[in-house]
């Protein structure tokens, strides 16, 4: 086998790698043993209904009640028993030392019995409580399925955040945004599969929190600001639309003629797949963004005029995520602005930081489900709202409270869920789980469900074994369907 030479050696290629001399050799039978490693390394045609690294819609396993899910994520971990899990006994016996055994927390400053400041009324015709925290979202409470028995199965920030959106608690699997854009495509072939919109904090654990693992990078989210340019580098840099053009057009075929030279190659399939759709995205994403054909009424609905920066802020993202699904994005998420205190993780002084918090998402996300109600979008739009993990019943220190990774509150709403319907309770400090005990891989099996996947057939051959989102693990929660 005989290699070109180049005049200068500073332009002669790198030696091949493994997977191009197996590709290379013995008129082809190297390329069996090729086909060999890769379907060992999660390379190899995924099974079905994935095609490729296409961003194609493709037909799930069932039709789903739910087209696209925005997930709003709460960074830092919401207290459950200040949102949406009112415990009286805590109120009795505020001040008092604990009265259960306290298991190990974060940091170990325990302090007393912290009964929440915050009133509770029970709201709309189905009487669910909701904190005086959320009176926005307490209009909206005959749509939301409350869960009050999650569970997470890590006490700290970077590994339940992991777990929470791969259903792993380690770096480097597929976040469920990836998972969905795997299984369903896109309705949109103008803008990604998965967007995330970023409120101004990432998470800890960062972007791999939002990354496509071994799947495709064609399934990664995409990371789009919260003001103009949402997205850096939007307008091209060349002169015109024809020098544009014919870089794309030489990109595409050096990496076609890679691709040929080497065989079915994932990473080249996916790198043109995202060229593309980078060029797209040019035209698309100014559009999305123009907010100039919005009337004043839905301007005031998502309090984008608010005085208080961190509201408008969420406000434009909780609209941009409307605008997103509406032209067929699969799967956005969003992420919390930046209120001065660290995000809902309130290791002191609970009063100012979760009044800021939530302040800051409140009324925007009563907006995004008042107009996804109103556009006829909420019943084939799945909202999720949760953070990582809840926090202790009792004080840290004496205005804070910890982690509380045993028992914590979420919501559901729109896409085939049962509004006005709590499932799940807690003890009566609201610590531990006691009822219809849940973890985070039946969140993922029952969004699936609902997307019309079913989260036991969805696999991607990884390492020698099939791997799927909720692992072995995950059962749908059937009771807060509609």
């Amino acid at each position: 086998m005989s290699l070109p030479t180049y005049p200068c050696r500073r332009l002669a290629p790198p030696p091949l790698t493994r997977r191009e001399m197996l590709s290379q050799s013995a008129m082809g039978f190297g390329a069996i043993a090729l086909a060999s490693v890769l379907a060992d390394e999660g390379r190899a045609a995924p099974l079905e209904p994935a095609a490729g690294s296409s961003l194609a819609a493709r037909p799930g396993h069932y039709r789903g009640r739910a087209k696209s899910v925005i997930f709003l994520y709460m960074d830092g971990g919401p207290s459950q028993v200040d949102t949406f899990d009112p415990k009286p006994r805590l109120a009795k016996d505020d001040g008092k030392p604990f009265a259960a055994k306290i298991l190990p927390t974060q940091f170990n400053n325990n302090g007393s019995t912290f009964g929440s400041p915050w009133k509770f009324r029970q709201c709309g015709q189905c009487g669910t409580p909701v904190s005086e925290l959320f009176p926005f979202v307490a209009r909206h409470v005959d749509d939301l399925a409350v869960i009050r028995s999650m569970t997470s199965k890590f006490p700290e920030h970077t590994n339940a955040n992991y777990f929470l959106h791969t259903g792993h608690g380690q770096q480097g699997r597929p976040s469920f945004g990836a998972w969905t854009a795997y299984g369903l495509g896109s309705e949109s072939q103008n803008l990604p599969a998965y967007v995330v919109l970023n409120g101004g904090l990432i998470p800890p654990g960062g972007l791999d929190n939002f990354n496509s693992g071994f799947l495709p990078a064609t399934f990664q989210g995409s990371v789009f600001g919260h003001s103009d340019p949402l997205v850096a580098n939007i307008q091209p840099a060349e002169k015109t639309r024809g020098q544009q053009l014919g870089k794309l057009d030489l990109m595409r075929k050096l990496d076609r003629e890679r691709q040929e030279r080497l065989g079915r190659e994932r990473e080249i399939e996916s790198a043109i797949v995202n060229h593309e759709l980078a060029y797209r995205m040019q035209m698309a994403v100014p559009e999305l963004t123009d907010l100039s054909q919005e009337t004043e009424a839905t301007r005031r609905l998502y309090a984008l005029d608010s005085s208080y920066e961190p509201t408008a802020i969420y406000g434009r993202i909780c609209l941009l995520a409307r605008r997103l699904v509406e032209r067929g994005v699969r799967c956005v998420q969003l992420t919390c602005p930046s209120v001065g205190a660290d995000r809902w993780d309130q290791h002191n002084d609970l009063v100012t930081g979760h009044t800021n918090n939530a302040k800051a998402v409140d009324q925007p996300i009563a907006g995004l489900l008042t107009d996804l109600q109103q556009r006829g979008l909420l019943d084939e739009t799945l909202v999720v709202w949760s953070g990582e993990f809840g926090r202790t019943p009792f004080a840290q220190g004496t205005g804070g409270r910890d982690h509380n990774p045993f028992g914590f509150s979420l919501w559901l709403a729109g896409g085939g869920v049962q509004g006005g319907v709590v499932y799940g309770a807690t003890d009566e400090f609201g610590y531990h789980a006691v009822e219809n005990v849940l973890e985070i891989h039946d969140l993922h099996a029952t969004m699936l469900h609902l997307l019309g996947i079913d989260h036991l057939k969805l696999t991607y051959r990884f390492s020698g074994r099939d791997i799927r989102l909720t692992d072995v693990h995950g059962k749908i929660i059937e009771p807060i369907l509609a």
